[in-house]
């Protein structure tokens, strides 16, 4: 593993279908569950950079934080639009439909939502 980032969730088995889903249109799955939590990477390998799905360890309700969000690059426009069609199909929000984004740069396309948990995710082809 050579970098991570955790989510938290409200409900696990609600994010659990998510991601599930989600996460299958960039060719990411799972590849570790304990009670709680699942890991996931591209291919499914635990290799490479690694997100976690988890419960908090203090068992307070799971919450956003302000200004954080969870970046995926992706290889295509398609990517995108699967990415993001799959997440509100699977309980998640808009945040920001897939289309260019020229302040980022002149061959950036993405997509924003957020999961059911309320965590920012963000879905990116940059050309």
């Amino acid at each position: 593993m050579t970098a991570y980032a955790t989510v938290g969730t409200l409900d696990h088995a609600a994010s659990v279908r998510f991601y599930d889903a989600t996460l299958a249109t960039i060719g990411w799955s799972a590849h570790a569950n304990y009670p709680g939590w699942r890991g996931y990477t591209l291919g499914g390998t635990g290799e490479g950079f690694l997100l976690w799905v988890c419960e908090p360890f203090n068992n307070e309700p799971a919450t956003p934080g302000n200004g954080t969000m969870v970046g995926f690059m992706v290889k295509s426009h398609a990517e995108v639009d699967a990415f993001y069609h799959a997440a509100l199909a699977n309980g998640g929000t808009d945040e920001g439909a897939p289309g260019a984004r020229p302040q980022y740069g002149p061959d950036w396309y993405s997509a924003y939502m957020r999961d059911p948990a309320g965590n920012k995710l963000s879905v990116v082809f940059n050309g």
